[in-house]
């Protein structure tokens, strides 16, 4: 097993399995024991009790903290600041004042690092030639939230705009995942890259059409300026089979005798 998460879930498939043994020879399981037991028990108190160790590192320069000899990340605006940290079996919560900051799963080993690459973002946009050596973005391809699909856009966008500005569209679309589900910003990657949609706008528009999609919610219809809903336009396939439109462009020029009256050497009568 390599988490702790999958140490406590066997465990409890143990205890689960214990409830049907009996010991030595009395009548009844320790499952069966402990349902006779359960109403005569105390009912538990209403505020948890903290199990935590409570510490408070200081943030250093690399936007990361210190806990029992191994390093985690936290938002680069916390520099220079000291957080408070709860530290329990299976994880850290780190807290700014009263406000949740980053929660990482606890590193058991020593002299290790976990890094969230979300936290470097803010940094990264005006700094975007430090992202491909980045140790949190070696971490994120290892957990699974830096895809494939998330290379490839960023390879199309660095051949189209250039290795700076392209670095600094997939950082735009990164910043998308604080607002986006993760498996919709992927949808919206693959559907950009495949259009050729190489900003972060364009990978907006598409997860949240993807969004949509899931939930089986319909676009609402667009409203004009004086507050009256407007009808959607036609789709591509429709007007593409319309007879061409023969007006002649609209004009203006009416319109100069009105500019002509309120000049000064055209006075108003």
């Amino acid at each position: 097993m390599a988490t702790l998460a999958e140490l406590n879930e066997m465990i409890d498939r143990w205890d689960q399995q214990d409830d049907a043994r009996r010991i030595r020879s009395r009548p009844r399981t320790i499952g069966e024991y402990f349902a006779a037991e359960r109403p005569l028990l105390a009912p538990l108190p209403e505020e948890p009790f903290e199990t935590g160790r409570l510490s408070t590192p200081p943030v250093d320069r690399y936007s990361q903290i210190c806990v029992r000899m191994n390093r985690y990340s936290v938002p680069v605006r916390l520099i220079g600041r000291t957080v408070r940290v709860m530290l329990h079996a299976s994880e850290l919560v780190v807290y700014d004042g009263r406000e949740e900051v980053a929660r990482h799963e606890r590193l058991i080993a020593r002299n290790e690092s976990r890094l969230d690459l979300d936290h470097y973002l803010e940094a990264l946009i005006r700094k975007p030639g430090a992202l491909p050596g980045a140790t949190a973005l070696d971490q994120a391809r290892a957990a699974g939230r830096f895809t494939p699909i998330h290379d490839a856009w960023w390879d199309a966008a660095v051949k189209a705009h250039g290795e700076r500005n392209g670095t600094r569209a997939l950082i735009e679309v990164l910043l998308l995942s604080r607002h986006l589900p993760h498996e919709h910003l992927v949808t919206g990657l693959a559907a950009a890259l495949k259009t050729g949609a190489l900003t972060a706008d364009a990978v907006a528009l598409e997860a949240r059409k993807a969004a949509d999609a899931d939930t089986g919610a319909e676009e609402p219809p667009q409203a004009t300026t004086t507050g009256q809903s407007r009808a959607p336009s036609l789709p591509a396939t429709v007007r593409s089979r319309l007879p061409p439109d023969k007006r002649p462009l609209p004009s203006v020029a009416h319109y100069d005798q009105l500019l002509r009256l309120r000049r000064p050497d055209h006075p108003t009568p």
